[in-house]
């Protein structure tokens, strides 16, 4: 089966509908499958709701879809850094489900694994346990959170082989594998694609068995600043 698509438009052909939930990697800048957001953008899908460490910032990410109004959720852990996600949030116009980062990524590799919930003591006694049910094992309260299963898993690597095995650079891996297994469909951007054989099996980060769909393509390299306080004048 040919897993490599011409575009990212083509990957993501036959995949799309109104309401889906959508699994996104990425962190921060880092590891963001851009190109195929910006193919679901073009696509002018609405009503997403994605699951995601985080949105992006205003113009990058999945920012590029709140701006069009295609998302109607976000189920995430950080969501500063967005004029546009908090405008939308304190207005109404955008649901959102908290998660702890642990949480998110647990949510999504049980999601992978066919688990469809676990308990933890993450959260408990905050409002990230309101309406959740509760047990205590040994004395101790935990937590019941259930496994995300996407309609669609969009994720970044570095490195494909034609079979789908991924190797992700560094930090940009965060939460790709996660979102990647926890897809009924899991289409990938990368930035080469290699002879298949020519990865070392010990260095593959994702098997392709969670693979579906392949696109090579150029890719934005943004770096995050943060200024705490004015240089001093020299």
């Amino acid at each position: 089966m040919n897993k490599i698509y011409g575009s990212a438009a083509e990957a993501l052909d036959g995949l799309l509908h109104d309401g889906m939930l959508i699994a996104a990697g990425g962190f921060g800048l880092c590891g963001i499958p851009e190109l195929l957001l910006s193919a679901i953008r073009d696509a002018g899908t609405t009503n997403l709701t994605f699951a995601s460490n985080n949105a992006g910032v205003d113009d990058f990410g999945i920012g590029i879809l709140l701006q069009t109004r295609q998302v109607k959720k976000m189920i995430s852990s950080y969501v500063g850094e967005n004029a546009e996600f908090m405008r939308q949030y304190l207005s109404g116009e955008l649901e959102l489900e908290f998660n702890p980062q642990g949480t998110l990524a647990e949510r999504m590799r049980a999601g992978g694994a066919g688990i469809p919930g676990f308990y933890t003591k993450t959260g408990v006694g905050t409002v990230i346990a309101e309406g959740k049910e509760h047990k205590d094992f040994d004395g101790q309260t935990y937590i019941l959170e259930e496994g995300i299963f996407a309609d669609l898993s969009i994720v970044k690597a570095w490195k494909a082989d034609a079979t789908g095995n991924l190797v992700f650079r560094k930090t940009a891996r965060n939460f790709n594998p996660p979102a990647a297994m926890c897809g009924k469909v899991c289409v990938v951007e990368v930035e080469e694609i290699v002879p298949t054989g020519s990865l070392d099996p010990d260095a593959i980060h994702l098997p392709g068995i969670y693979v579906h769909r392949i696109v090579q393509g150029a890719h934005e390299k943004r770096i995050e600043q943060r200024t705490t306080r004015k240089k001093e004048t020299v």
